[in-house]
């Protein structure tokens, strides 16, 4: 597996119904699988599993997730949906 492919990075769909949206890694599967979220649609409760050939990596990544899932703390829905709006802006001023 890509070290691009941990969790907390912001990556993109490029295959799929999915094309384009936006998600959070959450877990890895395998070498090339890995489990994505957004908070609003694909939740903690069910993420989608999505192999690593369809996905942009950003160079953005939170370290707050992988944190919490190392020391077992529990993530929310709220703390994805903040985290991305972190990462977007973030993404949007290094294009700008």
């Amino acid at each position: 597996m890509e070290k691009k492919f941990l969790p907390g990075r912001l990556v993109c769909s490029i295959a799929g119904r999915d094309a384009g949206k936006l998600y959070i890694i959450i877990d890895t599967l395998s070498d090339n699988m890995v489990q994505v979220v957004d908070g609003k649609i694909r939740k903690l409760t069910a993420p989608k599993k999505k192999n690593i050939k369809h996905l942009m990596a950003y160079s953005q990544k939170s370290g707050e997730i992988e944190e919490k899932k190392k020391s077992g703390q529990r993530i929310t829905d709220l703390e994805v949906r903040n985290i991305m709006k972190r990462l977007m802006a973030e993404t949007l001023v290094k294009r700008g």
